[in-house]
């Protein structure tokens, strides 16, 4: 709950940013000369860029929670076996376990989205967010019975 509340509270502060940004980018263009209005488009741009980086990550988050409560419902979510150090931090040796168990599962079933859920979940334990997004990605797309792009 408190992750989603986060998440809520940056959208809002994003959006409200962008409004702030358009409405110069328009004052720009309403002074009328060639580099304010040429300023001004360009000021436009970023609030559009932003908003769309923020719907296609909503989208991600979105599906990706979706996939997570179908996989609870079905009692197949990864269960946390990971150690912790006396910090709270996960153990490298733990997660690397972990990882190497849910690649071989993957590498076992790769149209299995299911798999590709929990190798996303091993990634992110592992700190390794980039792939974790790509896995999380592909077990979407699979889902969604989308093709998948090979990497």
């Amino acid at each position: 709950m408190r992750a989603k509340l986060s998440y809520l509270v940056t959208a809002a502060v994003l959006v409200f940013y962008f409004v702030l940004v358009g409405s110069r980018g328009v004052m720009l263009i309403e002074s009328g000369t060639l580099v304010t209005v040429t300023f001004g488009v360009a000021v436009l741009i970023l609030p559009v860029i932003g908003l769309w980086f923020l719907w296609k990550n909503t989208q991600f988050v979105r599906r990706a929670n979706a996939l997570a409560a179908e996989l609870d419902a079905e009692g197949g979510l990864p269960v946390d076996e990971l150690k912790r150090t006396p910090g709270g931090r996960i153990d490298r040796d733990s997660a690397d376990a972990v990882f190497a168990r849910r690649k071989a599962e993957t590498e076992a079933a790769p149209d299995d989205w299911r798999s590709w859920f929990r190798l996303a979940v091993a990634y992110h334990d592992a700190r390794d967010t980039p792939r974790a997004r790509k896995a999380m990605q592909r077990a979407i797309a699979l889902h969604d019975g989308r093709p998948v792009q090979q990497h």
